[in-house]
């Protein structure tokens, strides 16, 4: 007998599993059978997890009224297929208020840090301002925190690739935020106050290039301006109300955010020309290609597999047994 799955998170079905719902609808894509009938393409996710789901020619579901990013009542059947798990849909329509007496809860459904995201707010909180020693640097991150903070816990930092989920951008300036300050530890010569500052600002523009989710698409003025202008202006807007701060430490930060790409065919506006930028765009991509990878490595991925991303073909090795060598 399949087991019967009511309202349980997506990362607890499996194979054969019938389930019966609410999910978030992230992807919806028109495809053609053999018989070049229509079917639907999709990809579910909630809070736990993402998984595909077909809706067949045959189903009425595949002219549903539903898009992407609506939440949607579901039943189906779970079947593993190529080595992963697909929803085969045998019902599903927009979820209503209707529905929050069977369990609809939209906050269950959005995609979020698999990190507490509670203790990433005290982790954050106890660098920025406390782990700032130069009191004019400190009052900038004061404000940048009154400003900004609220927002920087729930926002995603990316519409896909890394840290594309609820939090995603709280969790990823801390793990920055703390390489850094190991960093600074190892190579003295680096301004560490300098280099902490520009982990808050350098992807501070993505609140308001991206949508909050589950809409983390492109606002209109991410798209005519992008992030690293957007931070810019978000930098000055703090710096205005800080008194005390040197010309050429505000150009200084100005530099770690326009340079923190890298390279100018990455998106750089320029490339980086001080140690801190060079530590800061480093640290910016070993969070960002190691995020990728460790997704890619929990969501199964085994051997010799393309990382489109990456650009590369990358090993991924079985994890080590518990208890091994």
């Amino acid at each position: 007998m399949p087991i019967v799955r009511r309202n349980e998170p997506i990362s607890s079905w499996d194979d054969g599993d019938f389930v019966q719902g609410f999910v978030l609808l992230s992807r919806k894509e028109p495809r053609f059978d053999r018989n070049g009938r229509e079917y639907l393409d999709l990809e579910l996710c909630d809070a736990s997890g993402v998984v595909a789901a077909r809706i067949w020619p045959d189903n009425p579901a595949v002219n549903g009224d539903f898009q992407e990013k609506d939440f949607l009542a579901l039943k189906g059947t779970v079947r593993l297929y190529r080595e992963k798990l697909q929803v085969i849909i045998d019902f599903c329509r927009r979820a209503t208020d209707d529905d929050r007496e069977q369990g609809f809860d939209e906050s269950l459904l959005v995609p979020s840090t698999p990190q507490d995201a509670d203790d990433l707010w005290r982790r954050l909180t106890a660098i920025f301002p406390e782990s700032i020693d130069r009191p004019s640097l400190r009052r900038l991150a004061e404000e940048a925190q009154r400003r900004f903070g609220e927002q920087l816990r729930v926002h995603p930092a990316a519409k896909s690739i890394h840290h594309a989920y609820r939090g995603g951008l709280l969790e990823h300036v801390v793990t920055m935020a703390e390489l850094a300050i190991d960093i600074a530890a190892k190579y003295p010569e680096l301004d560490r106050d300098l280099l902490l500052l520009g982990v808050y600002f350098h992807d501070l523009g993505k609140l308001r290039e991206l949508g909050a989710m589950p809409n983390n698409d492109y606002t209109l003025e991410g798209q005519l301006v992008g992030h690293i202008g957007i931070g810019l202006e978000m930098l000055q807007e703090c710096v205005g109300a800080v008194d005390d701060l040197p010309s050429e430490v505000v150009l200084h930060l100005r530099h770690l955010i326009v340079s923190h790409h890298g390279r100018r065919e990455f998106g750089s506006v320029v490339e980086p020309a001080t140690i801190e930028a060079f530590a800061l765009h480093h640290l910016d991509n070993l969070d960002s290609k190691l995020l990728q990878l460790r997704h890619l490595r929990l969501h199964g991925a085994k051997g010799l597999q393309f990382v489109r991303p990456l650009g590369r073909t990358v090993y991924f090795e079985h994890p080590p047994s518990e208890g091994g060598d």
